[in-house]
C-alpha cells in the first residue's frame, strides 16, 4: 500500500492498515475468488462474495471443477474426510454432459446440516482461493436477510483467514458476537426475524464448529463493516451490537444490488422508480464524531470522489460496477461484452424495481431484453423455489416457524399466509443470479433459468472503457495513477 492508505484503526489487540478502496461484494459469483485476489494483490481490499456459496461451490464441482481450483481448495480444509465425502457425491469428472444441477437440500430450522456443512466449505474454498499467492486481507459480503446460511457461511471465511466481513440488507446486530466465538474455535449464534404475530419464543440458530468436526480452531477475528445509509443506524449497531464494530461501509441509492427503502413515505417517479431525498443522504458530520473509520459506496467510481471522500474524513470508497464488468469478474463473459458494448452505444439503462425482490427492498435491473427485466421473459416463466435463500421465516398456523418466499409459486405461498399482492412482479433472484455467473439450472420442464443483471448507475461510465480491462487498471485509474484502460 502506499503511505495515503496507512490510516489505522484498532482490531482487538490488533492493528489494521486500512485500505482507500474496498472492492465492492456483488450478486452470485461475480465478486468471486479470481476478482477479489486480483484487487488484494495491489494492496486494496479484494471481497468475494457468500451469498448461495453453498450451491456455487457444488455447481463448479459438477461442471467439472475446470483448473481444479475447488478441489486444491478443498486439499487444504481441516477435515479431509467430510471434504472427500462432498467430491464423492458432487464432483463429476466429465461435467454434467447436458444434465441438470443435483440440487443443495432447502434447509429449515430442524433440518440444515448438510445445507451448512457446503455453505462453510464453500465459503472456506473461495476465502482460500482469494487469499492463495499473496499476504493481504481479503473479505467476504453477506446479506443479512439470508437468515439460515449466514452463520456457515460466516465460519467457513472465519476458517479461511477472512480479513474482513461486510453485511448489508438488514440490520447485522448479532454478527459481532457470532465473529467472536467462532474466531475462538466456539459456537455462534443469531435470532431469527420471524414475521406475523409471536407464536412463541424467538428462536435462536446456532452453530457449533464441533458438529462439523471442526471444533476448537483458533483463528484471527476478521474486522466487522456493516452496510448502513445513516448515521443513526450506526449509532444503534455502536450501542447494541452483540460484539465490537470496526467500520461502517455508507451505502447510497445509486449503488447496485438491493438499495435501502427511502426512508419516509415513498413516491415514485413517471419510470416507477422509488424517489430518493435528502433523508436518505448520510450526514458525514455525525459520521466523523463517531470516530469509526468509514467508507463512501454507490457512485463513487472515480478518483475525484476518492479525494472527495478522503477530504470528509471517510478512510476511503467502495466501488462495485466498474470490479463487476471487469475481465476477473465472475459475471458470464458474453454479459461482460454485450453490457459495455451497449454502454458504449448508448442503449443501456438501469430501472430502481421497487419489486423485483422478493425481499421487498428496492433492486437494481439492468434492462437487457432476453432477461427477466422483460415482461414477456419474466411471465413465461414457471415459478419455482428450489433454493431458497430468500425466503423469510413466518410463523404457521401450528406456531411453528415456516418458510416462504414472495417468488415462489404463487398458490404455494397464499397457503403460507402471504398476501397476493406481495408476489406481483416477485422475480426468483436466486436462480437468476446463479444464471449471471454462468450456472443456470434446467428445470424439470427443460427450461434453462434466464438471468437477470444487476448494476449500479455507474454502468454508463462503462462506454469509457475498453472491453477486457482489468481490476488492476480499475485499481490504477481510482487512485489516479490512469486513465480508463
Amino acid at each position: 500500500m502506499t503511505e495515503s492508505t496507512s490510516i489505522s484503526a484498532a482490531t482487538g489487540s490488533s492493528v489494521t492498515t486500512l485500505p482507500r478502496i474496498i472492492q465492492g461484494g456483488m450478486g452470485v459469483a461475480v465478486s468471486d475468488w479470481r476478482l477479489a485476489n486480483a484487487v488484494s494483490r495491489t494492496g486494496e481490499l479484494g471481497i468475494v462474495s457468500g451469498t448461495g456459496i453453498d450451491t456455487v461451490l457444488v455447481r463448479r464441482l459438477q461442471d467439472g471443477d475446470e483448473g481444479g481450483h475447488s478441489r486444491r481448495a478443498l486439499a487444504a480444509y481441516p477435515n479431509q474426510q467430510r471434504a472427500q465425502a462432498t467430491l464423492d457425491k458432487y464432483f463429476l469428472p466429465g461435467g454434467r454432459q447436458g444434465k441438470p444441477y443435483k440440487r443443495v437440500p432447502l434447509p429449515s430450522l430442524s433440518r440444515h446440516q448438510e445445507t451448512w456443512e457446503l455453505s462453510i466449505m464453500g465459503a472456506f474454498v473461495e476465502v482460500w482461493l482469494a487469499r492463495e499467492g499473496h499476504s493481504n486481507p481479503v473479505g467476504i459480503n453477506l446479506l443479512t436477510k439470508l437468515q439460515l446460511f449466514n452463520l456457515p457461511s460466516l465460519y467457513g471465511a472465519v476458517l479461511a483467514g477472512a480479513g474482513t466481513v461486510i453485511m448489508g440488507a438488514g440490520i447485522p446486530r448479532e454478527i459481532p458476537g457470532a465473529l467472536d466465538a467462532f474466531s475462538a474455535g466456539k459456537p455462534g449464534s443469531f435470532r431469527l426475524d420471524v414475521k406475523g404475530d409471536p407464536q412463541g419464543e424467538t428462536p435462536v440458530v446456532t452453530l457449533d464448529p464441533a458438529d462439523y468436526g471442526l471444533g476448537g480452531i483458533e483463528v484471527p477475528r476478521p474486522s466487522f463493516y456493516p452496510i448502513i445509509t445513516s448515521h443513526v443506524l450506526a449509532n444503534v449497531l455502536l450501542k447494541k451490537a452483540s460484539g465490537s464494530i470496526q467500520g461502517f461501509v455508507i451505502e447510497g441509492p445509486t449503488a447496485g444490488g438491493h438499495n435501502a427503502p427511502p426512508r419516509g413515505q415513498v413516491t415514485y417517479d413517471d419510470l416507477g422508480q422509488p424517489i430518493y431525498g435528502e433523508r436518505d443522504i448520510c450526514d458525514l458530520s455525525e459520521m466523523r464524531k463517531l470516530s469509526v473509520p468509514f467508507w463512501l459506496a454507490g457512485g463513487q467510481a472515480s478518483p475525484e470522489s476518492l479525494r472527495a471522500a478522503l477530504a470528509e474524513g471517510a478512510a476511503g470508497i467502495q466501488v462495485g460496477t466498474l470490479f463487476a464488468f471487469c475481465h476477473e469478474s465472475g459475471f458470464r463473459a458474453d454479459f461482460r461484452q454485450r453490457v459495455q458494448v451497449q454502454a458504449q452505444q448508448e442503449r443501456l439503462s438501469v430501472f430502481t424495481d421497487p419489486l423485483a425482490s422478493p425481499t421487498g427492498f428496492p433492486f437494481k435491473v439492468v434492462q437487457l431484453p432476453d432477461t427477466l427485466s422483460n415482461p414477456a421473459v419474466y411471465a413465461e416463466r414457471q415459478r419455482v423455489c428450489d433454493i431458497g435463500y430468500l425466503r423469510e421465516a413466518h410463523w404457521d398456523n401450528s406456531g411453528k416457524v415456516g418458510w416462504r418466499c414472495a417468488s415462489e409459486p404463487v398458490d404455494q405461498y397464499l397457503t403460507k399466509g402471504g398476501k397476493p399482492e406481495d408476489t406481483v412482479g416477485r422475480k426468483c433472484l436466486c436462480n437468476a443470479l446463479m444464471s449471471d455467473a454462468g450456472l443456470a439450472q434446467i428445470q424439470k420442464n427443460g427450461d434453462v433459468e434466464k438471468p437477470l443483471l444487476t448494476s449500479g448507475d455507474g454502468i454508463y461510465a462503462l462506454s469509457d472503457w475498453k472491453v477486457g480491462y482489468t481490476a488492476a487498471d480499475v485499481i490504477a485509474y481510482l487512485r489516479g495513477d490512469a486513465p480508463p484502460a
